[in-house]
């Protein structure tokens, strides 16, 4: 996976009134291919065309800990809708094509900003480092005081995305992807949950706490559906099977 390096570059404007056109983690960094690594410099501000912004604001809505969320039954038919494919080739990719984190104001990054908001009680100091609080890992269940051993996920990972359609995309939607804060795209979990994850689909590698699975079906697919990327036959049969925890 490399070293987590944190940077810091102009402040992310997402047009988020357009629309569509087509694992990050701890300052600790290990092997392997989770999203919880860094990328390059943040370049600027991304003016690429991005989803249109979910109802909410951006803010998780109750019983859910993810931002832009939909409803069971909105997830099942976003997920008929979307296009089967085989995904595509790893030929190009580098996680630098997905510039992150980036600036968000009053000295935060993306990472500090989803520390704030998926934690209790936590508190910053004049550089915006999360230096006290609690959280809780969807995934697996883990709770922790120590925001280094935290990772933030990116829900569908950069490489992921890479093989189901972001191949195609300019360098501004990728930083929007990889920075998005309102839509279920980024979350703050365990570093080893999210390194065990790495860049693997949900018939790949499904979060050990079953309890997640409602919302992790359903984050996943709204993603997918909003940013126009492909899934797999067993991708979607997985992907029922986690909606269908939700009931009806």
């Amino acid at each position: 996976m490399g070293r987590q390096i944190r940077v810091r570059g102009g402040a992310l404007a997402v047009a988020l009134v357009l629309g569509l056109s087509g694992c990050a983690g701890s300052t600790g960094g290990a092997a392997g291919e989770p999203d919880g690594k860094a990328g390059g410099k943040p370049s600027g501000k991304a003016s690429a065309p991005a989803p249109s912004a979910p109802a909410g604001g951006g803010k998780p809505a109750a019983g859910d800990v993810l931002p832009g969320m939909v409803t069971a039954a909105v997830a099942r038919t976003r997920l008929a809708g979307l296009k089967v494919a085989k995904p595509g080739t790893m030929a190009g990719y580098s996680r630098d094509k997905f510039t992150h984190w980036a600036e968000q104001g009053n000295k935060c990054d993306t990472r500090e900003v989803v520390l704030k908001r998926d934690g209790s009680g936590v508190t910053q100091d004049a550089e915006c480092r999360a230096v006290s609080g609690s959280w809780k890992s969807l995934y697996d269940g883990s709770a922790t005081t120590d925001a280094g051993k935290l990772d933030i996920d990116h829900m569908v990972p950069l490489a992921e995305a890479w093989r189901s359609g972001a191949a195609g995309w300019d360098a501004a939607r990728r930083k929007a992807f990889a920075n998005d804060l309102t839509h279920p795209q980024l979350l703050a979990v365990s570093a080893a949950s999210n390194r065990s994850k790495g860049d693997q689909s949900p018939d790949l590698w499904q979060p050990t706490d079953k309890g997640s699975w409602c919302q992790y079906g359903r984050a996943w697919t709204v993603v997918k559906s909003d940013y126009g990327l492909t899934i797999t036959e067993p991708e979607r049969a997985m992907l029922t099977t986690m909606i269908d925890t939700c009931g009806r």
